[in-house]
């Protein structure tokens, strides 16, 4: 510990008798400098010492702080299991062990089955938690509608009409189907090869409601630690009750809803575990209400038929490759926007392009606009669209096989 400094001496005034007047008013002028220097002195070791109080103070403050903290028991988050009338079955997060533990007149009036509880290191429950509803589940919300329409998907009529009734009227006529006396279907599964227009069907149904749209892959379920998955996968549905109507958007599903199979690792006992967590949430004991769900896949033949049956998906949609027509409709979309030569003949392009997806006719019409520009021109001509569809073709080729690694 650093020691306080000394006082500086107070400075003595002597006067010779002997001085003459000027003398002596020189000494005394010398003796008030004297004086106004120590007082400087002075004050800055006060301010000094201040400082060191308050430095003191704070330091006080906090090791009080602390002292109390250690003296007051660490509490554990819980959930309230079940109320009995001995008190309430709580289960601690982490170990998930289940109590039989007291609770107090005041907290049991308040507390209801599935709430968030503080536990002390008795199990006694101390407090009430507000609900908790994971971060990364409110960040799957869609806070801007898709700007995707109907009109935006060629070839898929007889899908958009399925999805449609299956998924918007019963949030936009709700009544309609209390008057005829059925329930809507409760989830539409979209399967088909890849970029057949699945997700497009998605947004655009996100787009023509006014529903909460939240969106997520199945890759995103499969989680690191043991319940994780599970847990979002509820999160997920307790965001949708809050924001209600709502859509929830499960793509690539086949993730975390493949075949089950005698596998004991860890790895596929987790994706089961959150497997089982969402068929409970899509077909569990409490109504749903206006939650509507769209599924899509690229893997049907992988699916568990658990999540088949009806009452989970109760549509099954098959979003196939695109006919002549819906081919032609594709490229009549893509290329809406783009200067056409007068050569240009979508119907003849439609029928050289057998085979190809929506996602591949989309491609066509842009490498077709880089042909253009490569030549220097701004209209696209038949021969670009041509040589675009040898390059896609091409590519698809090269995709579809195998690598060989030296």
């Amino acid at each position: 510990m650093s020691r306080s400094p000394s006082l500086p001496e107070r400075p003595r005034l002597d006067l010779d008798p002997d001085m003459s007047p000027e003398e002596r008013l020189e000494a005394l002028r010398d003796h008030f400098e004297e004086l106004v220097r120590v007082n400087e002195q002075l004050s800055e070791q006060l301010d000094s010492a201040r400082q060191r109080r308050d430095n003191l103070t704070d330091e006080v403050d906090q090791l009080e702080r602390e002292n109390e903290t250690l003296k007051t028991s660490s509490l554990y988050i819980a959930t309230a299991e079940e109320l009995t009338d001995d008190g309430v079955v709580v289960k601690q997060h982490g170990n998930n062990q289940e109590v039989l533990t007291e609770v107090s007149p005041t907290i049991r009036d308040s507390l209801e089955a599935g709430d968030r509880v503080a536990i002390n290191d008795s199990f006694s429950v101390k407090q009430i938690l507000d609900p908790e509803t994971d971060a990364r589940a409110q960040a799957m919300q869609v806070e801007r509608s898709p700007d995707v329409t109907y009109g935006d998907i060629g070839g898929l009529e007889e899908q958009i009409r399925e999805v449609r009734e299956a998924v918007e009227e019963p949030l936009v006529n709700a009544d309609q189907f209390r008057e005829v006396g059925i329930d809507p279907p409760s989830g539409v599964l979209l399967h088909g090869p890849p970029g057949t227009g699945k997700t497009m069907l998605a947004k655009a149904v996100a787009n023509e409601t006014d529903a909460t749209f939240i969106k997520m892959a199945g890759s995103e379920l499969v989680r690191k630690f043991i319940g994780e998955g599970a847990r979002l996968v509820r999160d997920l549905f307790e965001l949708a009750t809050e924001r209600q109507p709502a859509i929830i958007f499960i793509d690539e599903i086949d993730a975390i809803a493949a075949k089950r199979t005698e596998s004991k690792t860890s790895g596929d006992a987790e994706v089961q575990r959150t497997m089982m967590q969402l068929l409970s949430e899509m077909d569990g004991f409490d109504d749903r209400g206006e939650i509507r769900i769209i599924a899509a896949t690229n893997r049907f033949d992988m699916l568990d038929r658990a999540i088949l049956r009806p009452g989970r998906f109760d549509r099954l949609i098959e979003v196939p490759k695109p006919d002549v027509d819906g081919r032609e409709r594709i490229l009549d979309i893509h290329t809406g926007e783009m200067s056409l030569g007068d050569d240009v003949d979508l119907y003849a392009l439609a029928m050289e392009a057998d085979g190809l997806s929506g996602a591949e006719l989309a491609s066509l019409a842009t490498e077709a606009g880089m042909f253009a520009i490569r030549d220097g021109r701004t209209t696209v001509r038949q021969g670009d669209l041509l040589d675009a569809l040898e390059k896609v073709e091409q590519d698809e080729d090269t995709g579809s096989q195998p690598v060989a690694f030296a």
